[in-house]
């Protein structure tokens, strides 16, 4: 956590010199993201409800909804409340289906992530190896790489109680795996796949991009494609790593190894703080604004009982 304050700390320092402007532009590509995945999942529950109305809408301010309380409360809450809001948005639908329904815009991310991760770590040389991973600064993980013992106990009891949970959900829940093949309907159609799905998906990562560009502007940092992808990557990185809310501390430290002697270690964790607050500011009030209009509440709370309510 260090180095997360410290970047607080050079944040507030450079806040007089940051341009708004491009942090308006990067505030809108953020929005047009969400909405680009938004559209994405409701194009998959379309598909696996063919016969059911899946009004775009709806879908769309639950996943706003979604995202805007996770950008603030721990423990993945803002999936409950996705998952709640359009599980009574679609007459008839069911929670696994649903929840299995997030699974297949997960295919298109990983392709994505782990081409970048590819490029980077073959071209960028901007990639830590495994023995470096400890010593860098504020690294939230080098407690668990230095006890590798304890980190195997841990991933073989991750192991276990999902084993145990899938075991318990397949008795409990009936036709279980046929609920879960049904939220991948549209991927048994390449064509639709790619049409609503996969074009939705590609503009939630070029906007993802356009966002970072407009920022590294804000910043006075080099607007280049390389360093674009290279702050997109150390983002992917800590996504993948998720030991820490939103990726705090595992974020600074990857992009303080991309850029060594390109930007100065301040402006950098300025920009990563600032990159931060825009991404999580966003979310929280369109996220907030969504359950305002489709509960008529801003307390996510009501909005989990209400959803839950026979």
């Amino acid at each position: 956590m260090a180095r997360v304050l410290d970047g607080i700390d050079a944040f507030l320092d450079q806040l007089t010199a940051v341009d708004p402007l491009p942090v308006f532009f990067a505030v809108l590509a953020q929005l047009a993201k969400l909405t680009c995945t938004s559209m994405a999942w409701r194009n998959v529950l379309a598909a696996a409800y063919p016969d059911r109305s899946v009004r775009r809408r709806s879908i769309v301010g639950a996943y706003f909804a979604g995202v805007g309380v996770n950008a603030i409360v721990p423990l993945r809450a803002g999936d409950a409340v996705r998952v709640l809001l359009a599980h009574r948005a679609v007459d008839g639908s069911t929670y696994t289906t649903i929840v299995s329904s997030t699974l297949v815009l997960s295919i298109f991310d990983i392709v994505a992530a782990s081409t970048l991760l590819v490029w980077a770590a073959l071209t960028q040389d901007a990639l830590p190896g495994l023995g470096e991973l400890p010593e860098l600064p504020s690294f939230d993980f080098s407690w668990l790489l230095d006890h590798p013992l304890t980190a195997e106990l841990l991933l073989a009891a991750l192991l276990i109680a999902a084993v145990v949970v899938g075991i318990w959900i397949h008795g409990h829940v009936v036709d279980f795996w046929g609920r879960v093949r049904q939220a991948f309907a549209v991927v048994r159609r390449p064509s639709l796949y790619l049409r609503t799905v996969v074009f939705w998906q590609a503009g939630d990562w070029m906007f993802r991009l356009v966002a970072i560009w407009f920022l590294l502007d804000a910043f006075d940092i080099p607007q280049t494609p390389e360093n674009v992808l290279l702050v997109q990557v150390s983002a992917s990185i800590a996504t993948l790593l998720p030991l820490t809310p939103a990726g705090i501390g595992t974020e600074q430290a990857f992009l303080l190894y991309a850029f060594q002697g390109t930007v100065p270690s301040s402006q950098l964790l300025a920009f990563s703080v600032g990159l931060k607050f825009m991404t999580v500011g966003t979310n929280v009030v369109a996220g907030f604004t969504a359950i305002a209009v489709t509960l008529r509440t801003l307390r996510y709370r009501s909005a989990l009982e209400s959803t839950s309510a026979p």
